[in-house]
């Protein structure tokens, strides 16, 4: 679905796949499941456009849900995979997600845990291929692909999470920065999922550097667009973790 002019979005907003074109030509940002290939092929048809018009894929980090049809993207169209090089080994399945063992989020729901696991199976999320050639990016760059994003990073989701922004869009891409839908209890809204998050703590300190940012629209990579304030976006993604609110704040 068109999100806004020259950003699409595939899926329902459970796990979410971008593409965002320039001229023509196309930058996948994040690969969700590898089921959704089919909605990848079907979506650059609604565009006008094939898989020759794809130029590359860019991770906004490094975790399974986000990686799924990567290496096919990789291997069959032979475009180039980036994420931050703090995610490279994580990318690669080199090494595994680490998760807050501290901070306790809400507990999950079972109708909506049900519902995700059954999307997982459906979409072929249980084994997902690593990525076995990545390239990297750093804080602040300027990526050479379609688009230009500007790399924005905020760990603590992961070490390498990073927003990409693309000013001449008013746009930024926050991958799981913040999500505005949880798969484990439903929630809506601005918010954090602390089992997810490697320190979320530094997650939600990390915000800071989006609360500062001008952009009108905010593509999660989970959930529906936030259009408005990122600084009150980044206040309720805060208080969806009540008791680190204060020290984040």
């Amino acid at each position: 679905m068109e999100i806004a002019p020259g950003i699409r979005r595939l899926g329902e907003g459970l796990v979410n796949v971008y593409l965002l074109e320039e001229a023509g030509a196309v930058t996948i940002i994040d690969a969700g499941a590898p089921g959704q290939w089919k909605e990848l092929l079907a979506e650059l048809a609604a565009m006008g456009r094939t898989i020759d018009d794809i130029r590359a894929v860019v991770l906004t980090h490094g975790h399974s849900d986000h990686i799924g049809f990567a290496e096919r993207a990789r291997r069959e169209l032979r475009v180039p995979v980036s994420v931050h090089e703090a995610d490279r080994a994580l990318a690669t399945g080199e090494v595994r997600p680490t998760r807050d063992r501290v901070t306790k989020g809400p507990r999950p729901r079972p109708l909506a845990l049900l519902g995700f696991l059954a999307y997982s199976v459906r979409k072929g999320m249980l084994r997902i291929p690593s990525i076995q050639e990545v390239a990297t990016y750093g804080d602040g760059a300027t990526l050479d692909v379609p688009g230009a994003p500007r790399v924005i990073l905020v760990p603590g989701h992961t070490a390498g999470s990073a927003a990409l922004h693309v000013p001449a869009r008013d746009v930024v891409f926050v991958g799981d920065a913040f999500a505005t839908r949880s798969s484990l209890t439903g929630a809506r809204g601005p918010l954090t999922v602390p089992q997810f998050n490697a320190d979320t703590l530094q997650a939600l300190a990390s915000l800071e550097r989006l609360a500062e940012l001008d952009a009108g629209l905010a593509l999660p990579g989970h959930g529906e667009p936030w259009r408005g304030s990122l600084a009150e976006a980044v206040r309720l993604v805060r208080a969806s973790v009540p008791s680190l609110a204060a020290a984040t704040a």
